[in-house]
Formats: C-alpha cells, structure tokens, sequence
C-alpha cells in the first residue's frame, strides 16, 4: 500500500467530543451491527472533518457502521487509534482499521469485561456495601467515584489511542498491507470462535433401532464436528448476505423456521 502524504487535521478538542458522543453508545444498540451504530455517531464530526469530500465521507461512514462489540468503558483506545490511521492515509487506511477492529475488539472485551464488570466493581462494590452496612455515608461516596473514574478515563482513552495510532503507523510504513492481512486472519479467528456462544441451534430429533437412542445432534453430528448445526447456519447467512438477500427477511426467515420447528419438535 503506498503511504500517503495527508496533514493530519485532528485536535484533542476533536477526539474530546468523539469521547463525550460515545457515551450513549449501549443506547444505540441493535441486532445487526451491535455498536455499529453508535461507532458512527461518535466518530461522525471527526470524519467529516478528515474526509471534507461527500463521497470519501459516506464510505468512511460506511465502513464504519459494521459489526462492533467491545467493552465500552475501553473502547476508546481501538476507536482513536483507528481515528489515528485514516487521519494519516485516509480512505487507503479504510481496510487496516475495520481488520483492526475486528481483530481487537475481542481481546479488548476480555480484558475491559475483567477490569470494568468484574475486578474493579467487586473491590470497590465490597468495600461501599460493606462500609454501607456500618451507615458510613463514604461507601456510597466510593462507588459513585469508581463510575466517575470510569467517565475520566473514556475520555482520556480516546486521546491514548489516538497517539498509539499514529506513532504505530509511523513504525510500520509500508508494513501495512502485511499488517491488514494479519489482523484480517486474527479476526476471522475470533468471529468464527465466536460462533458457538452467539448462535444456537439445537435440534430434537432422535435415531432409534430396537433399544437404542440416539440423539441426532449430541450423539453423531457434535460427535463429528462440535456446533456442527451453528455452523452451518451461519454459513447459510452468510452466503445468503453475499448473495444480496437483505437482512430483515432473514430474520424474518428465521422466526418463521424456528415456530415451525419448535411446534414440530426438530428444533428445540
């Protein structure tokens, strides 16, 4: 890929209000692209501001309303330094950040689920509900700041990323296709583990002969490949989705396939 030779054009007031739009992000939730929507609202003033040009802006956009889940409280840090990398080679950069992002985006999930659901909350939760039981009015005072803290630190995230962005792309020049084509891999990894604990489908029917029974779907085809059924729907989708079919009707598609299997008893 040939570096460009783009100004960057973004401020920390830029990247402030990028942090400040993704607050309401859960609030922008849905069944397609998850946090699509709400990478698209955050991002949207800084994009219009590398990209001046409608059609370079709508597929800056674009590229960014797809499918996008991670710990909010983090998300920053992979959102600014994707920010970092269209800001230096614009829409050459498009490719490099969605493989960034889905690469990413499940490590970052991970850790951020550890640190910001768990770890953090259970200290602090033990220490306010516990001080809260002797009437100490300071428990409650401990677990507003964590949640403050939280609100500081996505603002300070995006700032971080952003910085790590540009320095990264400045380290690997004209390594980038060679990086694009690693994070494509890695993501390919992970939405396809990702298959078994996001799709489920499990079906009832059983094969007898004399005394025994078996399950069609425990017994032979997981003995064959486990989630063998997941998979395979989800490589009818997917198919599906590259063959132009729009995603509506196959949700429709699916509701009116799981009625007719729960009421028959092949799907349970």
């Amino acid at each position: 890929m040939k570096m460009s030779n783009r100004t960057p054009v973004l401020t920390k007031k830029d990247l402030r209000r990028c942090a400040l739009r993704s607050w309401i992000n859960v609030n922008l939730f849905n069944y397609e692209t998850q946090l699509g929507g709400a990478v698209v609202f955050a991002e949207a003033k800084a994009l219009r501001k590398i990209y001046p040009d409608d059609d370079d802006y709508q597929k800056a956009m674009l590229n960014q309303f797809k499918y996008y889940n991670t710990m909010p409280y983090f998300h920053g840090l992979l959102l600014g330094a994707g920010l970092a990398m269209e800001d230096k080679d614009g829409l050459e950069a498009l490719d490099a950040v969605q493989s960034l992002k889905v690469g990413l985006m499940g490590p970052l999930a991970g850790v951020g689920d550890s640190l910001g659901w768990i770890l953090l909350p259970t200290i602090f939760g033990s220490i306010a509900g516990y001080m809260g039981t002797q009437g100490n009015p300071i428990g409650l005072i401990i677990w507003c700041v964590l949640y403050v803290m939280f609100y500081i630190w996505r603002l300070s995230w995006w700032n971080y990323g952003y910085k790590l962005g540009a320095s990264f792309i400045s380290a690997i020049g004209s390594k980038l296709n060679a990086f694009t084509e690693s994070a494509s891999i890695l993501g390919l990894f992970v939405v396809g583990a990702m298959i078994p604990s996001v799709v489920t489908m499990t079906t009832g029917l059983n094969f007898n002969y004399g005394d025994v029974s078996m399950n069609i779907q425990t017994d032979i085809l997981d003995a064959i490949l486990p989630c063998m059924l997941p998979l395979a729907l989800t490589v009818v989708i997917y198919r599906l989705l590259k063959k132009g079919v729009k995603l509506t009707y196959i949700i429709l598609g699916l509701l009116v396939i799981g009625c007719i299997g729960a009421a028959t008893g092949l799907l349970v």
